[in-house]
């Protein structure tokens, strides 16, 4: 079973993150969520990248 992915930053999942959030590939911050490799992506950069959204509770 993977591990639950957290913040790179700060180390806390996204619901408990407090970081500032925003894009790591374009600074954008519109629709921005933790994605499996632990940083911030737009839905234009997730998909041009091909990252998924990590599982936000942790679970």
């Amino acid at each position: 079973m993977p591990e639950p992915t957290m913040c790179m930053q700060c180390g806390k999942f996204e619901s408990d993150c407090t970081c500032e959030k925003y894009c790591t590939i374009c600074k954008g911050q519109h629709a921005v969520r933790l994605c499996s490799d632990g940083l911030y992506y737009c839905p234009e950069c997730r998909e041009a990248c091909d990252v998924s959204v990590a599982n936000s509770r942790g679970d």
